[in-house]
C-alpha cells in the first residue's frame, strides 16, 4: 500500500482532531477530510450545532495534546487484532492483512498510510480559522502556526 502524501504535521493534527471530536462529541472519526499544508478541514457527522464554547474547547483541547510532547508510533499488525480496538470500516476491500496502526501516545490510535511527525511537539499551534454547520454536518477548517524547524 502506498503512503499518502500528506503534509506531517497537518497529517498529525487531523489524527489528534480526529479523538477529540470522538472524545467530546460520541461521533465517529471524520467523514471526509482534505488535508493541505497551508490550510485543512474535516467533516463530523454531529446531531446538534455546537456552540462557539464547544468549539473553543476543541480547539483547547487539541493545542493541550500537542502540548504534552507525545511520541508518535507506529506498528504493523494483523487486522484480527487490531480490529479488537479500531473501527476498520474504512479500509479498502484490497487491504492486506497486516495493517500500519499510527498511534499518539495514549491519547490515539487509526490504521493509516500517511506520514506523521515523531512528536506532537512538531506539530505547532492549532487553530480553527473557520467552521459551519449543516444537515448534520459540522465542517472544522484548521491551520497550524508552525514551530521553527520543520
Amino acid at each position: 500500500m502506498s503512503e499518502k502524501n500528506y503534509d506531517p504535521q497537518m497529517h498529525t493534527a487531523e489524527h489528534i482532531l480526529n479523538q477529540t471530536m470522538v472524545r467530546l462529541f460520541g461521533c465517529s472519526r471524520s467523514k471526509n477530510c482534505h488535508i493541505e499544508r497551508k490550510k485543512s478541514k474535516c467533516d463530523y457527522l454531529i446531531s446538534n450545532e455546537p456552540s462557539m464554547e464547544q468549539i473553543g474547547e476543541i480547539e483547547r483541547t487539541v493545542n493541550e495534546i500537542i502540548s504534552m510532547n507525545l511520541a508518535v508510533t507506529e506498528e504493523h499488525i494483523p487486522q484480527g487484532e487490531a480490529s479488537a480496538f479500531l473501527d476498520l470500516s474504512k479500509l479498502p476491500a484490497n487491504t492486506p492483512d497486516t495493517i500500519r496502526v499510527v498511534r499518539i501516545g495514549n491519547y490515539d490510535a487509526c490504521a493509516c498510510i500517511g506520514p506523521h511527525v515523531e512528536n506532537t511537539n512538531q506539530v505547532g499551534v492549532f487553530n480553527i480559522i473557520s467552521h459551519s454547520y449543516n444537515d448534520g454536518v459540522l465542517r472544522l477548517r484548521f491551520k497550524l502556526n508552525r514551530p521553527n524547524q520543520q
